[in-house]
């Protein structure tokens, strides 16, 4: 797991430790010092902690003037034992939608299992943006932890696509194709 680095093509355009809006501003890195953990293999030190244990993530990118937010996670989505999503309400999310931000892409396909408790902090954070024409999408979502994300019935706050050439993409036009994706269900009253 240590090979598994946050997605980086885009650092060039934004690093969430240099933006003063970014709950992660100020924060410095190592490439070297291995600390943080999954299921006891040492996860890569560019990946940002934020209260969970099992569960850690990349602020890619945000657009301020467009309302977005690409995230990327890794790890064990724990809801019955860590609180994950609690813990990424609070600690980040809460932050983002106090600066505009009330669309999100959360890049899960390093997500490795989902384990449901009570649907609350997803509903709290659906309420949050809804008004403003907010969405959160699910992107390559592996299949059997999509398979424990829809019996829990979270599918109805956070959609599931698979858009599997993704990294090809500029941030802007993976955005508005994600964006397009989610007005053709708004149409078709989905």
């Amino acid at each position: 797991m240590h090979e598994i680095e946050p997605y980086y093509n885009w650092r060039h355009l934004y690093t969430a430790e240099e933006d003063e809006n970014s709950p992660f501003y100020g924060r410095e890195y190592s490439e070297f010092e291995f600390s943080n953990t999954v299921y006891n293999y040492y996860i890569h030190p560019q990946w940002d902690e934020f209260g969970s244990r099992t569960l850690y993530m990349k602020l890619l990118y945000v657009d301020y003037d467009y309302n977005y937010a690409i995230i990327e996670l890794l790890g064990e989505w724990n809801d019955a034992v860590e609180n994950d999503i609690m813990q990424l309400k609070r600690g980040i999310i809460d932050l983002m939608v106090a600066k505009g931000i009330y669309k999100y892409i959360l890049i899960t396909e390093n997500v490795l299992n989902f384990h449901s408790s009570d649907q609350d902090y997803y509903e709290e954070w659906y309420e949050d943006i809804k008004d403003e024409g907010g969405w959160i999408v699910s992107i390559n979502m592996p299949q059997q932890t999509q398979y424990d994300f829809q019996r829990s019935h979270i599918d109805r706050y956070i959609k599931l696509f698979d858009i599997e050439q993704w990294r090809t993409f500029q941030p802007q036009h993976f955005f508005q194709m994600v964006d397009n994706k989610m007005l053709r269900l708004d149409s078709q009253g989905e």
